[in-house]
């Protein structure tokens, strides 16, 4: 087989003449920065003044040097990836492919066009505004598309992105910017073969246990002839073999394998994710033909939803062990997507890895991620819940759009199904709660815009979309990986208890109380569902990250910088009013973006702990959102420079296989809550050391306690009155640690008063390096109780602990990571360099 990666690019604006070089893959917003025709997108006020580049038609053009053997080939294809979005091939002035769709790859036959010598590949991208402005016209009405901000993009209310199958997050989001792409985002290439080839090998799991796996690998060629010879299928020492008589064209061959005492593969936390590679050859005299091979990890994993005492469970089961979800929503890493390097896919998914969770939701208003991304999730015991591309919009139901939609999805679940890292597929997101056809006034109001005939019109296009279509490709294709038709849903029921508009005891749940709702904190231990897919708050970067996209004049609030990469309208406005309410006052805007972070990791904090406490009625929580495509002020935990705020080091915190949760009610009782995902019973003591803010300890107690096995319980009652004594609450910080064989597997600290009413002291934090770890350890401690200690470095990396609360006489010893840019893991036991430290008081009135 021959092969050549298409490169040596230039790209022009249809409407002029000069060209300009070009890099593939990529798209024409980063070419025009690259050839310095427009600013950093992301700087500033920029992205206001690049609207005009998405109401251009833009072209492609490369020219291909090819001998004579590429004609003596059967077949000749020329295949892309990925084309973004509305594109016209023509090869040697010969149209040869109309593409309509960015979600799935395009190949089409070229033999007859090309010739020895020079051949020219063009590509006219059409603008996706001009091309779908008359599908809107010709609807006659506005379909609902909460995020696609079309008044910043020059087009007033008409919001076009619903008809385009192209990521609607560039479209804009309340976290993004509106850079509405096109070009050529994936891999393009010619390809050349005679003889048979193997297009596609899916092993199907039938039947996976300790003791065995039963397989089908379910081999797909194309043949430009009748053809027999032998089929084998390999992996390690085994080996399968199937004697074959093909006929001319394309089809599958099922082999039946058997694997005994299988190598399982396991999530992270429960066990390794084991892997095994599976090579298909066709041979023909004992020469092989044609081969092709995948990796993939031998597990059940299912979707269990049984009715119970409480409603209906909403679990995931690997390899028959109930999972506690652990982990967040994944959104595209940028808004130029063929800028994600492969090392930036991993410092994402090892820092996943490092705090502790099992999985990530790929939310349904990006993209379907590049094969890297699961590729990692499957190295590295990440499960993926994998939304289809539809969120927060209502769609057409036309015939054009229902066969580009049923193309791509038979495209990704294909791709993606030998993966063992995919544990669902889901139809939308907040679609079926948004519209929430069978409550009239429920939902977002959308329904109130439309007639009665056109309201039956819209949700029988949505029925058509997600109850029929997609559910029908995943069974069909998908290999036995569970659908669930939106996010969230309590179940299909034709009536309004399908809607999730509540928190109840079935279904998943988002939710916004918090924030959105302006509600307290204290709601995310009142609304816990079976399981909780959504639910987050906002903070700012770090001042180090927010100066990659403003000069310091606009260091302010309510600046025009601030307020353009603030996404969410009253975004600013909520995280002062929540800061006003919990904590003390910032001194100045640079406090207020380092006390924006304390806020946020105590707002999820609380959520996560509401959520685990509650296991095995709650089995899963993921927080909005785990990155940022863009520097911007948003829900992330880890910011577009991949700089972990507080949130994230509070999430590997509270997500430990161990954790304790403290209640501190001063007028009632003091309750410890344990949390165990050990699959093995937990026995040890619980100490509890009460201090005063100054450090000297006040009271103490300790008690034996066992945790069955992957569990969560109360393992420690007592009044209040008891450990406080006479002391001011105002003035004392609680320390719970949980030791097993003499050493320390869980602490929690907690206060007994909101963090505005207490008066804290001046702590003298120091920090100094361990003798002989070369700059990679560090021992921090304080003179007084110090709140969310911040070890900054300018070394890209990260610590092993970060943001923690100290107590004096009580040192902290952290670890410090470099962040690699390739070769292996990108984070590595290194040299910090210059470390600085602060705490909550440097940055308050």
């Amino acid at each position: 087989m021959l092969e050549l990666k298409l490169k040596d690019w230039q790209f022009r604006a249809c409407d002029e003449s000069r060209w300009y070089p070009a890099i593939v893959p990529g798209n024409v917003h980063t070419d025009l920065l690259r050839n310095g025709l427009i600013p950093d997108p992301f700087f500033g006020t920029n992205e206001h003044d690049l609207q005009w580049i998405d109401k251009k038609d833009w072209e492609y053009e490369t020219v291909l040097s090819l001998p004579p053997a590429w004609q003596e080939q059967e077949r000749v294809e020329l295949s892309f990836d990925g084309l973004d979005t509305y594109a016209d091939v023509y090869v040697n002035g010969t149209r040869v492919l109309s593409a309509d769709n960015m979600f799935r790859a395009w190949s089409v036959p070229v033999k007859d066009v090309l010739q020895a010598g020079d051949n020219t590949i063009r590509i006219r991208f059409r603008s996706p505004v001009n091309e779908d402005l008359p599908k809107l016209e010709a609807l006659g009405y506005s379909l609902p598309a909460a995020n696609d901000q079309s008044e910043l993009g020059g087009l007033g209310d008409r919001r076009v992105s619903v008809f385009a199958r192209k990521a609607p997050y560039h479209y804009g989001w309340d976290w993004g910017p509106r850079f509405v792409t096109s070009g050529i985002w994936r891999e393009a290439r010619l390809e050349a073969w005679s003889g048979p080839r193997i297009t596609d090998l899916f092993i199907r799991q039938n039947e996976i246990s300790s003791e065995k796996a039963r397989l089908t690998a379910i081999v797909e060629v194309d043949v430009t002839a009748d053809w027999q010879g032998a089929l084998e299928i390999r992996t390690e020492e085994l080996n399968w073999k199937k004697e074959l008589a093909l006929n001319s064209g394309i089809q599958t061959v099922e082999v039946e394998l058997e694997i005994s005492e299988p190598r399982l593969w396991w999530c992270n936390g429960l066990g390794s994710p084991e892997r095994y590679t599976f090579e298909a050859s066709l041979k023909q005299d004992a020469k092989e033909i044609a081969a092709r091979s995948v990796t993939t990890g031998l597990r059940s994993i299912k979707l269990v939803r049984e009715k119970d005492e409480t409603g209906v469970s909403f679990r995931f089961e690997l390899n028959g062990v109930a999972v506690f979800a652990k982990g967040a929503n994944h959104i595209p890493n940028d808004s130029f997507i063929p800028d994600v390097t492969e090392a930036r896919y991993r410092r994402e998914i090892e820092s996943a890895v490092r705090s502790n969770m099992n999985m990530l939701r790929i939310w349904g208003g990006g993209f379907y991620e590049e094969n890297i991304f699961y590729e990692l999730c499957d190295e590295h015991g990440i499960l993926v819940w994998q939304d289809f591309m539809f969120a927060c919009s209502m769609y057409p139901g036309d015939e054009d759009f229902l066969r580009s939609i049923k193309g791509e999805a038979e495209y990704n679940v294909v791709r993606l199904r030998n993966h063992p890292c995919i544990a669902l597929w889901c139809g939308n997101n907040e679609i079926d709660s948004a519209w929430a056809h069978y409550v009239e006034d429920g939902g977002w109001g959308w329904k109130k815009d439309y007639t009665l005939e056109q309201r039956e019109k819209i949700w029988a296009d949505y029925e058509a979309i997600f109850h029929d279509l997609l559910p029908e490709v995943v069974e069909r294709l998908g290999g036995g990986i569970d659908y669930w038709p939106s996010s969230p849903i309590r179940e299909v029921t034709g009536d309004q208890r399908q809607h999730a508009t509540t928190v109840t005891g079935e279904g998943d749940i988002h939710y916004w109380g918090v924030w959105h709702a302006v509600e307290p904190f204290s709601n995310y231990n009142e609304r816990v569902g079976r399981f909780m897919s959504e639910y987050g708050f906002q903070s700012f970067p770090e001042l180090s990250s927010v100066l990659k996209y403003a000069d310091r004049d606009q260091l302010e609030l309510e600046s025009k910088v601030m307020l353009a990469h603030q996404k969410n309208g009253q975004g600013n406005r909520l995280i002062k009013q929540y800061m006003d309410q919990y904590l003390p006052e910032p001194k100045d805007f640079i406090s207020f973006l380092y006390m924006s972070q304390v806020l946020q990791a105590e707002a999820i904090q609380t959520a996560i702990e509401a959520h685990r406490k509650r296991k095995p009625y709650c089995m899963g929580t993921l927080y909005w959102q785990m990155n940022d495509c863009w520097p911007v002020a948003s829900w992330a935990g880890i910011d577009y420079y991949g700089r972990w705020k507080s949130l994230q080091y509070t999430v590997r915190r509270g997500f430990a296989e161990v954790i304790l949760s403290v209640d501190s009610d001063v007028n009632g009782e003091i309750k410890v809550h344990a949390v165990s995902d050990r699959q093995s019973p937990v026995q040890g003591e619980l100490k509890l050391a009460l201090y005063d803010l100054n450090g000297e300890l006040l009271a103490s107690r300790a008690q034996s306690i066992t945790m069955p096995a992957d569990s969560a319980r109360i393992i420690c009652t007592l009044p209040a009155s008891d450990l406080l004594g006479g002391a001011d609450p105002k003035s004392v910080i609680l320390l719970a640690t949980l030791e097993e064989n003499g050493a320390e597997i869980a602490k929690a600290h907690a206060y007994f008063a909101p963090g505005r009413d207490i008066s804290w002291p001046k702590p003298s934090v120091t920090i100094r390096e361990e003798a002989g770890s070369e700059g990679t350890r560090y021992i921090v401690e304080t003179t007084a109780v110090a709140r969310q200690v911040w070890l900054h470095t300018e070394t890209e990396g990260i610590f092993s602990d970060n943001y923690f609360d100290l107590i004096p006489g009580l040192p902290v010893t952290v670890e410090f990571y470099r962040s690699e840019k390739s070769g292996g893991p990108i984070y590595r036991p290194g040299t910090a360099g210059e470390v600085t430290v602060t705490s909550m008081c440097d940055y308050i009135v």
